[in-house]
């Protein structure tokens, strides 16, 4: 067993450039929250609307034996990269609240720049994503009823994103989502079981089920590849430690908990309704999977508009690192309904999201932006740099073979991290061939 004792650097080991780096003290809550309500918060990000879209985007691209397999065991690789992350928390007699400040104490200045712009542009991502998948369900619920054609998906992705303003400025940050996580868990319960059921019932009823993996050649195996990157986004932890910023003392065994419920209960109704729709709907299922089920019009109408608000709350908590750091940067203090903090997050928080719309608008392939979210920074920031800041924080701590066990983790995620990333950007430039910008997807 591994030991939890932790040497860092010391100040002399530091070159000047590494002591520069400068840590503000936050304009957050900290140590507010209990780990159940940690765990409710991690777990909604594994079963967030993205859920009904990994039937089709790694179980497809799979079959059934390498997306059950991989699904299992991206599971525990996961949840294993997240308690080193966790263990991290407190090193040198401080708690990090931050990924970048981790990385600037384990590593200096370089690397807190570099590892900060990493997970700024993973959160974007993930938050281009929440848009896309919000105003789709927007779309599916809008086509339920009026099968006209005159409003287009950039419209509703519009839509959604002001929706997403206005609950921006509604919640100042992270610890405030308690009176909407309530709300939230309803929402996911909703579309979740909703799309369960009709799977099911859709599934008693048909015929057999092609379940082959589409493709031939170069294009199956660059699907094979992108999927995999799929598998470790639908468990991206790129934020660990600012969501453990929350958590009430003992940060790192409350995390710990928090961790076991989101992998154990937490991850249950994720993985049942991917396999439910694949075996449903075999290789032709949807990267929406409610666009394939049938039932009452009122129904699927409940279960698009629970997609559509648990996108809004759910991106709230991958937005909340660059809300705590612009509300740090200017000095937000005070009542968070005050006239002017109301003000700044309407103009602030307005224009990252007005441009988070844009774009995803302007490219709504949701399931390309799950590989490539993947690729470029959900693998290295949940499982390349835990593994080698575990073996910069242990330094001489770890036996040889403990040590070879980390760095082919690195090794292993880094081959997968390329290869990935190469197969998500063919298979987008491949779509924007297909596909005109401000697609109706």
């Amino acid at each position: 067993m591994e030991n939890d004792r932790y040497d860092t650097p010391s100040r002399k080991e530091k070159n000047d450039e590494e002591a520069s780096v400068i840590i503000p003290e936050t304009a957050h809550q900290v140590s507010n929250d209990s780990w159940f309500q940690v765990g409710v918060v991690l777990s909604m990000g594994v079963n967030s609307a993205y859920a009904l879209g990994y039937s089709g985007t790694i179980m497809v691209p799979l079959g059934w034996i390498g997306g059950v397999v991989g699904l299992v065991m991206s599971t525990i690789v996961s949840l294993y990269a997240s308690a080193l992350m966790a263990k991290l928390h407190e090193v040198g007699g401080k708690r990090h609240i931050r990924y970048r400040d981790l990385a600037g104490f384990l590593y200096g200045r370089t690397a807190y720049l570099l590892i900060w712009a990493l997970q700024y542009a993973n959160l974007f991502l993930i938050n281009i994503g929440y848009v896309i998948m919000s105003g789709s369900a927007l779309k599916a619920f809008y086509m339920l009823f009026r099968d006209d054609h005159m409003l287009k998906l950039p419209h509703f992705i519009a839509i959604a994103g002001v929706a997403c303003i206005l609950f921006a400025i509604a919640t100042p940050h992270l610890s405030a989502l308690r009176v909407w996580l309530g709300f939230s868990t309803l929402f996911m319960i909703l579309y979740l079981a909703i799309a369960f059921v009709l799977s099911v019932q859709d599934g008693v009823k048909a015929p057999p089920r092609d379940y082959h993996i589409p493709g031939s050649g170069d294009n199956k195996i660059w699907a094979i590849i992108g999927a995999i990157g799929n598998l470790f986004f639908a468990f991206n932890t790129g934020m660990i430690p600012e969501i453990q910023a929350t958590i009430r003392q003992p940060v790192v065994g409350n995390m710990v908990k928090a961790l076991n419920f989101q992998f154990t209960v937490g991850v249950v109704p994720m993985h049942a309704v991917t396999y439910i729709g694949y075996w449903a709907y075999g290789s032709v299922v949807s990267s929406y999977l409610l666009n394939n089920v049938h039932g009452p019009a009122w129904v699927l109408g409940v279960a698009h508009l629970s997609a559509f608000f648990q996108a809004i709350i759910t991106l709230h908590i991958f937005a909340s690192p660059t809300y705590e750091y612009l509300d740090t940067k200017y000095g937000v203090k005070g009542s968070a309904l005050a006239p002017r903090n109301i003000l700044f997050r309407l103009v602030v928080r307005g224009g990252y999201l007005i441009m988070t719309t844009f774009l995803s608008a302007l490219l709504p392939f949701l399931g390309n932006f799950m590989s490539l979210t993947g690729a470029i920074s959900t693998i290295p920031l949940t499982f390349i740099l835990p593994n080698h800041m575990y073996i910069i924080a242990k330094k001489d701590k770890l036996s040889s073979l403990q040590k070879s066990w980390h760095w082919l983790n690195i090794v292993v995620f880094g081959c997968v991290s390329v290869a990935a990333f190469v197969a998500a950007l063919k298979l987008t430039v491949v779509q924007t061939q297909t596909y005109h910008v401000f697609a109706d997807l």
